[in-house]
C-alpha cells in the first residue's frame, strides 16, 4: 500500500488547526482546530469528513502543543485515521518566516530548526509557534518527513528593486531588513486558482491578488511569479487591516516616543493590535462595519472609506507594475464574503478596465467564479483560498515522488 496522506498542521501561538488529506484526489479526510491551548477552557474540535460522521467537540486543560498534537492523534486514531497508519506519507507545517533562504518547501533536519530559529527577531509572534508544531509532531512520528512551508516563499521571486527598503545598504544587510511578504501559500493558491478559472495557463497570466481577512496583503503576480507584495518586513505594512495599521510614516514612531512617552513595547503593541479598522472605529469585523455604516455611523464610515481608499491605491499600483492585468482576484474571509468591499473596491476603475456585475457580485458563497461584466477587459473574480491544501500539494510534490 502506497503512502498517499498528508497531515497539514498551522500551530499558532495557542493554537493548532490541522487537516488530512488523500492526496490521490486531494479530499480532506479529517479536519480540526485545537484553540485555548494552556487554558483551563482548551477546547478541541474535530470531523471525521471521511466518515460522514459529525463533529466531535472536546472540553478541558490541555497544557502545551504537545498534549494538543497527542489529542489530535488520538481523534484521528478514533476514526482509523491515526499518525500510526502506514499510509501518512509526510506532515506538512506552515512556517510564516523563511527569510531569503528558504524559496521552496524543504524537509526539515536540525539544520532547517536552526534556521527557523534565527529567524524569530523577524517573526516573533509566529515562528516560535511553527517551531513547537515541528518538533512535537517529530517527536509523535520521527520516521516521517516533515516539511515546513514558508509564507515567505512565493515573495521570493520579487526582484531587488520591490525587496529593498532605501536604507543604508550595509545596515539593511546586517539586520535582514528587505521586504519578505506574507499570505504567500494563499497568493500562490489563488494566482494559480485565476488562471485555471479564465482558461489559461498560470505563464500567460498576470493577477493582482487581494488577500482581505484580518491580516490583508495585495500581490502582483506575473506568469505565476510574485513581482511585488504589500507586506513587509514583517506583516505590518501595506494595507489597513484588522488590528494592523498598514504604511504609515515610520516617522510617527518617533514622534510617540518623544512627544507621546512611548516605549517601544507599547508603539508595537499600537500599531499592531489597536489600530486599522479597531483603532478607526472600535470594530474589526467588516460584518459588524458594514452593518454601522448602513445605520449611518459616520465613524465606522469613514473607517470603511480608509480601507477601500488604500486598497483602491494598491491596485492601481499593481496594475502600473504589471502594464497588463488579465485579472484581479479577491480571497479570504473578507475578499470572498463582502460583496461591499468588492464593489467600492474597483468602483471609478472603469478606465482600467475594472467593473463588477451586481448580480454576480451579490452571490454568496461557491466555488471560484468571475463577478465582472461579461466581456470585461479585466476579469475581476472570487476566489476562495485553500492554503491547507497548498501546503498539501507542496509537501505531495516533495516527498511523494518515488514512494
Amino acid at each position: 500500500m502506497s503512502a498517499t496522506r498528508v497531515l497539514v498542521l498551522n500551530s499558532g501561538s495557542s493554537s493548532v488547526k490541522y487537516q488530512l488529506l488523500d492526496m490521490r484526489d486531494s479530499s480532506r479526510l479529517a479536519v480540526g482546530l485545537v484553540e485555548r491551548i494552556g487554558e483551563a477552557s482548551s477546547r478541541l474540535s474535530h470531523t471525521p469528513v471521511a466518515r460522514g460522521g459529525g463533529s466531535r467537540e472536546w472540553t478541558g486543560p490541555i497544557a502545551d502543543h504537545d498534549a494538543a498534537l497527542k489529542s489530535v492523534a488520538q481523534e484521528l486514531a478514533k476514526d482509523g485515521l491515526g499518525l500510526d497508519s502506514p499510509e501518512l506519507l509526510a506532515v506538512g507545517h506552515r512556517v510564516v518566516h523563511g527569510g531569503k533562504r528558504f524559496t521552496a518547501p524543504t524537509v526539515v533536519d536540525e539544520r532547517v530548526l536552526a534556521e527557523i530559529e534565527r529567524l524569530i527577531p523577524v517573526a516573533p509572534l509566529h515562528n516560535p509557534a511553527n517551531l513547537t508544531g515541528i518538533r512535537t509532531a517529530r517527536a509523535l512520528r520521527p520516521d516521517l518527513p516533515q516539511v515546513a512551508v514558508f509564507d515567505t516563499a512565493f515573495h521570493t521571486t520579487m526582484p531587488e528593486s520591490a525587496a529593498r527598503y532605501a536604507i543604508d545598504v550595509e545596515t539593511a544587510d546586517a539586520h535582514r531588513i528587505r521586504r519578505y511578504g506574507f499570505h504567500g501559500t494563499s497568493h500562490a493558491y489563488v494566482s494559480r486558482a485565476t488562471a485555471e478559472l479564465l482558461g489559461r495557463a498560470p505563464e500567460d497570466v498576470n493577477v493582482i491578488v487581494l488577500h482581505l481577512g484580518n491580516g490583508a496583503s495585495a500581490s502582483a503576480v506575473r506568469g505565476g511569479r510574485c513581482v511585488d507584495t504589500s507586506m513587509g518586513l514583517t506583516p505590518l505594512e501595506g494595507l489597513v487591516m484588522g488590528t494592523r495599521s498598514g504604511d504609515m510614516d515610520p516617522a510617527v514612531i518617533f514622534h510617540l516616543m518623544r512627544v507621546g512617552g512611548m516605549s517601544t513595547d507599547e508603539i508595537d503593541t499600537l500599531l499592531n493590535k489597536r489600530s486599522g479598522l479597531i483603532g478607526l472605529c472600535g470594530d474589526n469585523d467588516m460584518r459588524e462595519i458594514r452593518r454601522r455604516v448602513d445605520e449611518g455611523d459616520e465613524q465606522a464610515a469613514l473607517a470603511f472609506d480608509i480601507y477601500i481608499h488604500r486598497l483602491r491605491k494598491y491596485i492601481g499600483a499593481y496594475y502600473a507594475v504589471l502594464g497588463r492585468v488579465d485579472a484581479v482576484a479577491f480571497t479570504a474571509g473578507v475578499g470572498e464574503n463582502s460583496a461591499p468591499v468588492r464593489e467600492a473596491a474597483v468602483a471609478g476603475l472603469e478606465g482600467l478596465g475594472l467593473a463588477v456585475d451586481d448580480g454576480l457580485n451579490a452571490v454568496r458563497g461557491g466555488g471560484p467564479r468571475l463577478i465582472s461584466p461579461a466581456g470585461a477587459r479585466v476579469a475581476v473574480a472570487v476566489v476562495p483560498t485553500d492554503e491547507e491544501l497548498e501546503i498539501a500539494t507542496q509537501t505531495y510534490a516533495l516527498v511523494g515522488k518515488g514512494r
